[in-house]
């Protein structure tokens, strides 16, 4: 028989729904106000991603009008179109998710931005349906760790880019210490997860044919994301479990308080990772 957390470990891991739920009630009156009291500034994103974090780090791509950026998992869509608004660069955004793409175009249409930001239903852990040398940039923001054969998706990435074409992604399970199985069980457990070693994700960069430009630390983001996070839900717990139930609620608040604690600690890390390839 299961004991007590062995049994709270395995509902955990019921609420890969919790995407669905999201994606599909993103504008809830209720989900914008944690958002807002969350990142402080609210781009519909839904991670461990400030907006001042991602206008310095897309600073560093240099899009611009005639630029052609694509946002891997790119969720609801929210940076997306921030730095389609932002920049003047055409943004292409896909997601396995179909409610995040749904969502993803009402909210290009409501700002005005459907030609210039646009999003398509697509399984980033496969080779994307684009020609070779598409676009300027590639950005994925939390999500590299979803997807399972990294090398294959970094060297997809290297083949939709233009030559001097930049990558930025996040990788926010970067392991740097001590973990039980019970707190691997427990982060992971909201959906598939791929934790990698500290260096790992330059080595794969290099031999994905990329420059290494720069690989930062940016564990505080989730530190403070999770803590802001989880006591915005707890603010509006009556509402929330009203969307998305009493279960999902919990687990979700037992997730994030596991993220801060091993982000705290330094066990797991959260590194940003920008690359280019070569001109010719």
């Amino acid at each position: 028989m299961l004991d007590e957390r062995e049994s709270q470990l395995g509902n955990m891991t019921e609420h890969v729904g919790l995407y669905d739920a999201t994606y599909r009630d993103f504008d809830l009156d209720v989900r914008r106000s944690v958002r807002l009291e969350t990142y402080g500034e609210d781009i519909g994103q839904n991670g461990w991603l400030t907006a001042e974090e991602w206008r310095t780090a897309t600073g560093w791509l240099a899009a611009g009008e005639g630029s052609r950026v694509l946002d891997v998992a790119c969720g609801s869509g929210g940076p997306a179109v921030d730095l389609a608004r932002t920049t003047g660069a055409l943004v292409l955004g896909v997601d396995v998710n179909g409610h995040a793409i749904e969502t993803a175009n009402e909210l290009a249409r409501r700002k005005g931005l459907a030609v210039q930001a646009q999003f398509e239903e697509a399984d980033a852990a496969r080779s994307l349906p684009f020609a070779d040398g598409s676009f300027d940039a590639v950005v994925c923001i939390d999500a590299i760790n979803h997807l399972p054969d990294r090398p294959a998706i970094l060297s997809d990435w290297h083949r939709l880019l233009r030559p001097g074409g930049s990558i930025l992604f996040t990788d926010p399970i970067v392991v740097t210490g001590l973990l039980s199985s019970d707190e691997i069980a427990l982060r992971a457990s909201i959906g598939f997860f791929v934790f990698s070693l500290r260096g790992e994700n330059e080595r794969l960069v290099r031999e994905a044919g990329f420059e290494l430009v720069r690989c930062d630390d940016t564990t505080d983001n989730v530190v403070e994301v999770a803590r802001r996070w989880r006591q915005a839900r707890a603010r509006h717990h009556a509402a929330l479990v009203d969307d998305e139930g009493e279960e999902t609620f919990d687990g979700l608040q037992r997730f994030l308080s596991i993220v801060h604690a091993l982000a705290g600690q330094r066990r797991l890390s959260r590194y940003r990772v920008l690359a280019r390839k070569a001109d010719r």
